[in-house]
């Protein structure tokens, strides 16, 4: 095992968590991101500019960037899904942006409307956008273990576009579970087969919890030397683009999880869960977290 001591864990509940969600007023996710912001948290996904159309929920991305201001200690992000797009999150004043690429094409063509080869292209002129304004750019690989449309992912997809994202100049990757299948020997492997490629980059992991692996895969993760993990407070989440994929690792179980597995958090855990519960009033349902149900085993 190659367990490190700290985890960066980036908040991804108002991108990824609402994303699949009937849009909330802005004045919702601003009382959402108040509680997210009083966990502790230095990395927060914030939105993405894509088109409204297809993903309604993040229709107001320019307006919400507006009051990121007032949280100065948090290292604001944006994902994008075209040069466009970067253009218009650095326009809204965010300096780190992710790019997501598919590593097969069913998924591709349905997220963004082209291959993935040709969304790895992009890669390029997105890195040279971004770093032309000193903004950081983070190449998340998603469908890294199997498609909802093609099945279980080759390797050598997501190998691929690892080297051209290290060749481009991406400043950090990631690997995604997009549909929540992954488990930890599979987790493992790809982790090994990555890692030597990615360097001295940060490398980061996001998985979903649909098939209640999305923890244990998060550990493997880490074992395997991960250092950046995504999740979402409440388990709020899902990809619009993929059938049957269904909420984020909740925060405040991966908190709980690598505080008694002695890998330091940046996040508290008793302000994770209220954040959960503000997530679960703004949506109106009941989320999957289990600390949202059962509590921290520390009372005091």
């Amino acid at each position: 095992m190659n367990t490190p001591p700290h985890v960066t864990i980036r908040e991804v509940a108002l991108r990824d968590g609402l994303q699949i969600e009937a849009p909330i007023p802005l004045s919702a996710k601003l009382e959402l991101l108040a509680a997210i912001a009083a966990t502790g948290v230095r990395e927060v996904e914030a939105t993405a500019f894509v088109s409204p159309s297809k993903v309604p929920a993040l229709a107001d991305a320019p307006e919400l960037a507006a009051a990121l201001a007032d949280y100065p200690d948090i290292e604001f992000s944006a994902l994008v899904a075209s040069p466009n797009g970067a253009h218009r999150a650095i326009a809204a004043g965010f300096r780190s942006v992710e790019y997501v690429v598919s590593a097969t094409d069913g998924h591709s063509r349905a997220n963004v409307g082209r291959s993935s080869a040709e969304a790895a292209t992009q890669i390029a002129d997105i890195v040279a956008i971004a770093h032309d304004a000193g903004v950081t750019v983070e190449v998340i690989i998603s469908t890294s273990w199997d498609c909802p449309f093609d099945g279980p992912t080759p390797p050598h997809r997501v190998l691929d576009i690892v080297d051209a994202a290290c060749k481009f100049g991406a400043d950090r990757l990631a690997i995604a579970d997009t549909i929540g299948t992954a488990t930890p020997g599979r987790v493992t492997e790809l982790v090994e087969m990555v890692a030597p490629r990615v360097g001295t980059r940060p490398m980061g992991a996001h998985f979903h919890n649909t098939r209640g692996s999305g923890l244990a895969s998060a550990w493997a993760a880490v074992s395997a030397g991960v250092t950046r993990l995504d999740a979402s407070v409440g388990g709020l989440g899902g990809c619009p683009f993929a059938p049957g994929a269904s909420g984020n690792i909740a925060t405040e179980d991966l908190v709980y999880l690598l505080r008694d597995s002695g890998v330091s958090v940046d996040i508290d855990l008793h302000a994770a869960i209220e954040a959960a519960r503000v997530a679960r009033g703004v949506v109106g349902h009941e989320l999957p977290s289990a600390l949202l149900r059962a509590g921290d085993r520390n009372l005091g």
